[in-house]
């Protein structure tokens, strides 16, 4: 609806903002506007925005009807609805789903709160996303009305932040699906995925047993919310550095790149049957992640190189590697560093020898 004289607008007309107001769209230069006065009154306060995912990201839910029976047990010790605040475990008949909150979702929420203006953006639906908002947020304290569900997006399947009220350049995103945000990849920290039930597992096609059926959860003190934290913090602590530049010009994205390129920095490696036959190996996402992470990458073997990265022991590569003293790792390796924001020991991502060597 127009703000000024109330009358209904084509769906086409600007953005919508119904997560602030039913049936609420703003015109394009409004909406700019709006976003300017939002990151001058944040950078007053000292304040970023932070765009948080909820599923795999802050908690982990399941249908009731998706447990296993190794997860039966969970339904006996649920936290009570009376009280959320002292809970993590919740099951909703109502929405016939039980939802566990990611070990050290409390604090991090109060930290970080303090260093950002904060808003949910879930591919969800609306009432999925406020009741989630609910158990983590019962004082409405931190989010306020700033819930964006599947409903309030501009683009099918995707999520952007033309209908976050804070400018890209002061914007960070904590998501665990890299693809959800096609335009912003430059203002994403990508989570590991948290998966606590079983379905989750299932879900994207892994065998083993979740940590629900091995009664068992992350870490509170440097699982992936305490680590990412760390990493907010430096961030923030970065872009206010007032010997930089004049705040109007700083961007956020730009802090984030330095900070990801000291993770592997003075590490050369080589990649071995890593990538497919005749692939372009610059072209390949490991070989771009891990420069994006300060690693330098080659196609040649030299005294230089610190690692070489395989899935299989027994390559000429890798024999290289050995007889060289030097590190042999697997991709995950990688991967782990990408998440965790650090160079991650060797010793725990060995090479095996493949069985057909």
């Amino acid at each position: 609806m127009c703000i000024l004289c109330g009358q209904r607008l084509d769906d086409k007309f600007g953005v919508t903002f119904g997560y602030i107001h039913k049936g609420l769209r703003l015109q394009n230069d409004e909406v700019v506007r709006l976003q300017n006065t939002d990151m001058k009154n944040l950078l007053r306060h000292k304040k970023l925005c932070l765009v948080l995912d909820l599923d795999h990201t802050l908690l982990n839910s399941t249908l009731l009807i998706h447990m296993t029976l190794e997860e039966e047990y969970l339904k006996s010790q649920t936290d009570s609805l009376q009280d959320v605040s002292k809970g993590s475990l919740f099951m909703l008949d109502y929405m016939h789903i039980m939802t566990k909150l990611r070990p050290f979702v409390r604090t991090f929420l109060k930290e970080a709160s303090e260093m950002f203006e904060m808003y949910i953006y879930t591919m969800g639906d609306r009432p999925y996303a406020l009741e989630m908002a609910k158990l983590l947020d019962p004082q409405r304290e931190y989010f306020s009305s700033r819930v964006i569900s599947r409903d309030d997006g501009t683009h099918k399947h995707q999520k952007g932040l033309d209908v976050v009220l804070g400018q890209e350049s002061a914007a960070l995103i904590l998501d665990d699906t890299e693809n959800a945000w096609p335009k912003h990849k430059e203002n994403l920290i990508l989570m590991e995925r948290y998966h606590f039930f079983a379905s989750s597992c299932h879900q994207f096609g892994f065998s083993c047993k979740s940590l629900s059926e091995l009664k068992n959860d992350e870490s509170e003190t440097d699982g992936a919310l305490a680590t990412v934290l760390k990493v907010l913090k430096r961030v923030h602590k970065m872009f206010f550095d007032e010997l930089k530049e004049t705040l109007v010009d700083r961007d956020v994205r730009q802090v984030l790149k330095l900070i990801k390129k000291e993770v592997l920095k003075g590490c050369k490696l080589v990649f071995s049957r890593v990538f497919p036959t005749r692939f372009q190996a610059d072209n390949h996402h490991l070989w771009k992640l891990a420069e994006d992470l300060g690693a330098t990458c080659s196609t040649e073997l030299d005294p230089s190189v610190t690692h070489v990265i395989s899935t299989d022991a027994g390559t000429e590569k890798s024999h290289w590697a050995v007889k060289h003293m030097k590190f042999l790792v697997h991709p995950r390796w990688i991967e782990a560093a990408n998440y965790m924001w650090q160079k991650q020991p060797e010793e725990k991502y060995t090479v095996n020898q493949t069985k057909n060597q």
